[in-house]
């Protein structure tokens, strides 16, 4: 389409109605697909009555343990035989890294304790249990 000027000559336009509607859907598309990327591990954390302390997670070692009793670090699957070289190699790593220990609520506590024991032999001494916040905590 072309339009003329009041002098008689060609004047040439960019129309970016197009461009902007195409970024607006690019956006739209970001925005639902994005919070699907993030998986979480399947753990059913208890709940407490008391709000914890936060601390920073740059450094944070998040150890899960599920109900089947594997064990999940930086997303990878250990056994409880293969967790002491594991937890050693990342201890030699990060000597004074902070453990948060994710338990499954429907694991018992023998099983809970098998973890924490193998941190404790591994050095770790900043060991933290993640829980859920209950609805009376306020």
């Amino acid at each position: 389409m072309q339009q003329s000027s009041a002098q008689g000559g060609l004047r040439s336009e960019i129309n970016v109605t197009p461009l902007v509607d195409v970024c607006l859907v690019l956006l739209i598309i970001f925005m639902i697909v994005t919070p699907m990327l993030y998986r979480q591990i399947p753990v059913q954390l208890p709940e407490t009555q008391k709000k914890g302390t936060p601390i920073g997670e740059h450094r944070q070692l998040v150890v899960s343990m599920l109900e089947d009793q594997t064990v999940k670090i930086e997303d990878q699957v250990f056994f409880l035989s293969e967790l002491p070289a594991e937890l050693s190699r990342l201890r030699a790593a990060d000597p004074d890294r902070p453990v948060f220990v994710q338990g499954d609520r429907r694991l018992r506590y023998e099983q809970l304790s098998l973890l924490l024991e193998s941190l404790d032999d591994a050095g770790f001494r900043h060991v933290g249990l993640v829980t859920l916040r209950g609805a009376q905590g306020g």
